[in-house]
C-alpha cells in the first residue's frame, strides 16, 4: 500500500484518484477541479502542455538517464549552460540532485566542506524561525518548524532568528566569526506559514556575510521562477549558492539543482582528492528531468511569465480588497501566492470538502488557507478560487 506524506496514516480522509490532468485542472472520473496550489507549486505551466510533453518524449527516443559519474550527456550540458546565462551574477556552477530537499542538504554540505576544506573550524549555520528547508536531516536541522520535526530531537550549531534587522545584526556580533553560512527562503517563507518579509532584511544580510565571509545560500525551491513576483529574488540580492527545484522542471518530473557561484567553486578546484565535493545522488542530470527543464525556461522566457503573475497579483489584490473576519488574522499577498492566515486551526477543518464541492482543490495546512496557482491561469478561474476562499468565511 501507498504510506501518503503528512498524513496519519490510521485516520487520513481517503486520497482523490486523479484520472488525468490539463491546463489548470485535474480530473477525477467525471469530477473537474483547479488545482489551487500547482501540485505543491511546481505546476506552473499547467498539466500536459504540449511542449514539455514533446521534450519527455523526444529525449527518450535516446534514453531516459545515464549517470554523471564518468559519463555525460548533451541534456545536462544544455541545461546547464542555459542556466549559467540565465542566473545572475557567477552563479555559473550547477550541481544536480533529484529533489529540493536533497539540493538543499547539497548546499549546506557545500558550505561546510568550504571551509574544511580551508582549514576553517567553522561550525555554526545561521537560518531563520518558522523556516522550512525539507526533511532530510541536515534540512531538518535548519528548519524551524515543529509541526513537521518534533520527533528528532535538539537542533545543533544552528541558531534561528526573526526577519528582523536587529535580530540579524545580533547574531552576527555574537557568532559571525563561527557561521559556516546564512540560508534563507528568500522574501516568502512556505510550508512555514507562506510569511512574507522585506527585502531590506536580505540586503543587509548580504553586506554582513559579506563582512563576516559567510556564504549566503538562497532556498529557491520554492520561490524562484517568478512565486515572489520576481523571476527569483537572487536577481535582488546575489547570494552565493541558490537553490532551485519545485518549478525547474514545470512540475513534470522531479530534479533540482544547487548552483555556487566561483568563489564556492573555487573552494572545492583543488589537486587535493579530499577536497573533492564527495556526493552525487544516482539520478543527478537525469535525462528527462534536464529535458524539460530547458524546455520549461523557455516557455517562461517566452511567455512573459512575469507579466502574468503581476496579474495574479493585481486580480488578487482586487478581490480580495475589503475582504475581512474575526476569525481571520491576516492576509498575505505576494506575486503568485496568497495566504489567509486563520487565529484557530481548527476554522479551516472542512474546508478541502468545501472546495471540492465547488471545483476546486485545496489543501490548507495548519492555520493557513492559500493558493499558489498555475501562472497560466485565466481570469475568472482565479477569481472563482479567490471566492471559494472567501465564502468558506460567508457559510
Amino acid at each position: 500500500m501507498i504510506w501518503y506524506p503528512y498524513q496519519q496514516m490510521k485516520t487520513m480522509t481517503p486520497p482523490l484518484r486523479i484520472t488525468d490532468a490539463r491546463g489548470v485542472y485535474l480530473y477525477s472520473g467525471e469530477m473537474k477541479l483547479i488545482d489551487s496550489i500547482s501540485s505543491w507549486w511546481s505546476v506552473i505551466h499547467g498539466y500536459h502542455h504540449p511542449v514539455l510533453d514533446e521534450a519527455i518524449r523526444s529525449q527518450l527516443e535516446h534514453f531516459a538517464h545515464v549517470m554523471l559519474g564518468g559519463l555525460t550527456h548533451d541534456a545536462a550540458e544544455a541545461l546547464s549552460a542555459k542556466l549559467e546565462a540565465w542566473l545572475p551574477g557567477d552563479l555559473d556552477y550547477c550541481f544536480y540532485s533529484d529533489s529540493g530537499s536533497v539540493a538543499v542538504e547539497v548546499a549546506l554540505k557545500m558550505a561546510l566542506q568550504y571551509y574544511t576544506n580551508r582549514g576553517s573550524k567553522r561550525r555554526m549555520v545561521l537560518a531563520l524561525t518558522h523556516a522550512y528547508h525539507g526533511d532530510t536531516f541536515k534540512t531538518m536541522e535548519v528548519g524551524d518548524d515543529e509541526d513537521y520535526h518534533f520527533a528528532f530531537g535538539e537542533k545543533k550549531d544552528v541558531v534561528h532568528i526573526d526577519t528582523e534587522l536587529s535580530d540579524l545584526e545580533a547574531a552576527f556580533a555574537a557568532h559571525g566569526e563561527d557561521f559556516t553560512c546564512m540560508i534563507v527562503e528568500p522574501l516568502l517563507q512556505g510550508a512555514g506559514g507562506m510569511r512574507m518579509y522585506d527585502i531590506s532584511f536580505l540586503r543587509r544580510a548580504r553586506e554582513l556575510c559579506d563582512r563576516y565571509g559567510v556564504l549566503l545560500i538562497f532556498d529557491e525551491v520554492a520561490t524562484g521562477f517568478g512565486r515572489t513576483g520576481n523571476r527569483f529574488v537572487a536577481d535582488l540580492v546575489l547570494p552565493d549558492i541558490l537553490v532551485l527545484g519545485k518549478a525547474l522542471t514545470g512540475g513534470m518530473i522531479g530534479h533540482a539543482v544547487t548552483v555556487a557561484n566561483r568563489k564556492v567553486y573555487d573552494g572545492f578546484y583543488s589537486d587535493n582528492p579530499a577536497h573533492a565535493l564527495m556526493h552525487g545522488p544516482t539520478f543527478m542530470g537525469n535525462a528527462l528531468a534536464c529535458s524539460v527543464a530547458l524546455k520549461s525556461i523557455e516557455l517562461f522566457e517566452q511567455g512573459n511569465y512575469l507579466d502574468k503573475i503581476r496579474r495574479i497579483e493585481e486580480i488578487t489584490r482586487r478581490e480580495l480588497s475589503g475582504f475581512s473576519d474575526p476569525r481571520v488574522k491576516e492576509v498575505r499577498i505576494m506575486g503568485g501566492c496568497v495566504c489567509m492566515e486563520v487565529y484557530d486551526a481548527r476554522t479551516l477543518d472542512g474546508f478541502q470538502a468545501f472546495a471540492r464541492e465547488r471545483g476546486v482543490f485545496s489543501r490548507p495546512f495548519l492555520r493557513y488557507l492559500y493558493a499558489m496557482v498555475p501562472y497560466i491561469i485565466t481570469e475568472n478561474e482565479l477569481v472563482h478560487v479567490l471566492d471559494t476562499m472567501k465564502a468558506w468565511f460567508d457559510r
